[in-house]
């Protein structure tokens, strides 16, 4: 008999665990089962001795962690007899929005900040068949408009405030704790609208109550500097970051979040877009791991705070790269302008030799 890979999708895989019936229709793409890598090299450069492991979300159908709960998301709103769904984006809930809408045959619609995102994003939600609102705001401001427009138009919300997002994301956690063995003791994620920070920690109280772990570990919620509303106490008109995915100064999961930092004995902290974009390039150069600029918040953060001892030695670090490196190729480019790894050269073996012996370090 041929082997048949029987994962399907994360909800078919946690259906005891998830709001779904035995005859509810799965919208999937079969997402998650995302790897959790152990870094081999960058703890070396930290001076501590530490395990971290990176949970690569970017290796998702659509390039980030939104596919956990859109596939929830999605497949409720068909249950419910939805049409139609909409979402306001920083780009990988477009992406994931789009492509689960067409899976599922129903129409979608998103906002999205005018020239504030990543063109990969941008193309997946266009090629996927969505109906792309551009508004001249920020995600802030769409997010508002996609709650009031909800209101009075027969679509459904798909953003984290939809309450099966959650259910679907925590999903991340199940599978870090059945992979280690054991929780973390301490989980590191880049922070926007705090919904992913919301739903691991639903997901590791989950499985605490169950039995299933003895442990439970600290949430670390990093921001970028620019945009940085826990770090501010109070919410940002204005937020700014390279790094586009966080760029959110009002987080719908204010609350939430909060409660998840008091819980789990953690921390909110920030980042500079220099610590963030060193962290991303650090991560290829080394690791061979290419995430997007908000994802590397998590190591950028998690890196100084092992330095410090804040995070203390022995431990077990999780960090979530909430998304593909791919989604922002210009930022990427950007930062190896001019550092000699593109060199021209005239067509012959002994300019080619000359390039290879020249950057042989």
């Amino acid at each position: 008999m041929p082997f048949r890979n029987r994962y399907t999708g994360l909800i078919d895989k946690y259906r005891d665990r998830l709001p779904v019936h035995d005859d509810t229709r799965v919208i999937s793409l079969g997402e998650g089962n995302t790897p959790l890598i152990r870094l081999n090299n960058i703890p070396a450069t930290l001076g501590r001795d530490v395990d971290i492991y990176v949970k690569y979300e970017g290796l998702n159908p659509t390039g980030s962690f939104k596919d956990r709960g859109m596939t929830m998301a999605v497949t409720k709103a068909v249950e419910e007899g939805s049409k139609a769904i909409i979402c306001a984006s920083t780009g990988n809930t477009s992406a994931a929005a789009a492509a689960y809408a067409a899976r599922a045959g129903i129409a979608a619609f998103v906002l999205i900040p005018e020239g504030k995102i990543a063109m990969g994003k941008l193309a997946q939600a266009m090629i996927h068949g969505a109906v792309v609102i551009q508004i001249k705001g920020n995600f802030d401001a769409g997010m508002q408009i996609v709650k009031d427009v909800a209101a009075h138009a027969p679509v459904t919300i798909v953003n984290s405030i939809n309450p099966y997002r959650l259910q679907g994301q925590k999903t991340a956690a199940f599978e870090i704790v059945e992979e280690l063995g054991a929780a973390p003791d301490y989980h590191c994620l880049p922070v926007g609208n705090a919904g992913n920070i919301t739903a691991h920690w639903m997901g590791y109280s989950e499985y605490h109550e169950n039995g299933i772990v003895n442990n439970r570990p600290r949430m670390v919620g990093y921001q970028a500097s620019g945009s940085a509303p826990f770090l501010r106490g109070h919410m940002v008109d204005n937020p700014e970051t390279v790094a586009t995915a966080i760029r959110i100064g009002h987080p719908q999961s204010w609350d939430k979040a909060w409660k998840v930092r008091e819980e789990s004995e953690g921390w909110f902290d920030e980042c500079s877009d220099e610590e963030i974009l060193a962290a991303q390039k650090q991560l290829t150069e080394k690791e061979g791991v290419f995430c997007e600029p908000a994802s590397a918040t998590s190591l950028a953060g998690a890196m100084r705070d092992i330095k410090s001892g804040k995070i203390p030695e022995g431990s077990k670090i999780v960090c979530t790269l909430t998304g593909n490196g791919l989604k922002d190729p210009e930022t990427a480019i950007r930062q190896c302008e001019n550092s000699g790894v593109m060199v021209t050269v005239e067509a012959t073996m002994d300019a080619v030799k000359g390039a290879i012996l020249d950057n042989m370090e």
